[in-house]
């Protein structure tokens, strides 16, 4: 008797903002040093320009991460930018520690952000991240996430801001 696969199609649309979340494999700690955020945010801010990718918000956390991204009209985008990201991040991981295989969990998991309330929504979700896990008590203490950015210290050019966001003041 053979097995079936079950194969899950990701939902992308043109022009929304998607939440992604990936973990790491048996959650395996993936970010243990500053370099290893550093180098992730590297490769982050580089792959956005290469695939017209727009970054509304990210939290990077010990085992996991989450990003708030936007592909603009080539849905097929956001595949391949977070094929290459999470690449990227493997040989990293494998090249530091000497290892080889797999660093993440599964493949990413994206879900639409299909209105504002649940844009902003997700936002707070996922810089509040930190604190929610009992990491910090402010998210403003925790360096790897994009509210200290957002909130206008240590700016990242690279980070965009939604418009609706802007009209909030």
């Amino acid at each position: 008797m053979s097995k079936s696969k079950i194969i899950t199609k990701r939902i992308i649309l043109p022009d929304y903002p998607h939440h992604i979340v990936q973990r790491g494999h048996n959650r395996q700690v993936i970010f243990a040093e500053n370099e290893d955020f550093k180098n992730y945010l590297e490769n982050l801010h580089e792959l956005k320009a290469k695939y017209k990718i727009k970054i509304f918000a990210y939290c990077l956390m010990t085992n996991h991460i989450h990003l708030l991204l936007q592909p603009g009209k080539r849905t097929e985008n956001i595949g391949r930018f977070m094929k290459v990201l999470s690449a990227r991040a493997t040989r990293y991981f494998n090249v530091l520690e000497g290892r080889s295989g797999t660093l993440w969990e599964s493949k990413y998991k994206p879900s639409v952000v299909q209105s504002e309330e649940y844009l902003l929504a997700c936002l707070r979700y996922i810089e509040l991240n930190p604190v929610r896990a009992g990491i910090k008590e402010h998210p403003e203490e925790y360096l790897w996430s994009s509210y200290i950015p957002r909130m206008g210290g240590d700016r990242k050019e690279w980070l965009d801001i939604d418009p609706m966001f802007l009209s909030l003041g």
